[in-house]
């Protein structure tokens, strides 16, 4: 197993189809303190759920996405203040645009899923 890290949640979802919710299972089974954040819910499967990311406490090790483009770059300016230690881009989250951002404040990313990095032993 890795060792524990806080991973942050974007886009939590309750619904068990969801690969964010998905997501929040696998994490939390591989020993990573997850946190959920999501303005649509206060609380998932009896975890809290944080309204934004300027909620988030402490240092956060990974930020794995699961909103769309259209979502993520309104948020752009939070992403870059949380500085994750990296940034996941799950399958259709991708957008260049935030990457360069990133990339200018020296905040590391990569396009892969969350999931198959974590069964596979890549995460």
């Amino acid at each position: 197993m890795a060792t524990s890290e806080n991973v942050v949640v974007l886009g939590a979802s309750p619904d068990k189809d969801r690969y964010s919710n998905k997501a929040m299972h696998l994490l939390g089974v591989h020993g990573h303190r997850v946190i959920l954040v999501s303005p649509l819910y206060t609380e998932i499967e009896g975890q809290p759920v944080l309204k934004d990311l300027g909620s988030v406490q402490g240092p956060v090790d990974t930020l794995t996405l699961y909103l769309s483009p259209k979502r993520l770059l309104p948020i752009a300016d939070d992403i870059v203040r949380l500085k994750p230690g990296r940034v996941i881009f799950n399958p259709g989250t991708e957008t260049a645009e935030l990457q360069a951002r990133l990339d200018a404040a020296g905040i590391p990313w990569l396009e892969a899923c969350t999931l198959v990095m974590l069964r596979t032993g890549q995460y």
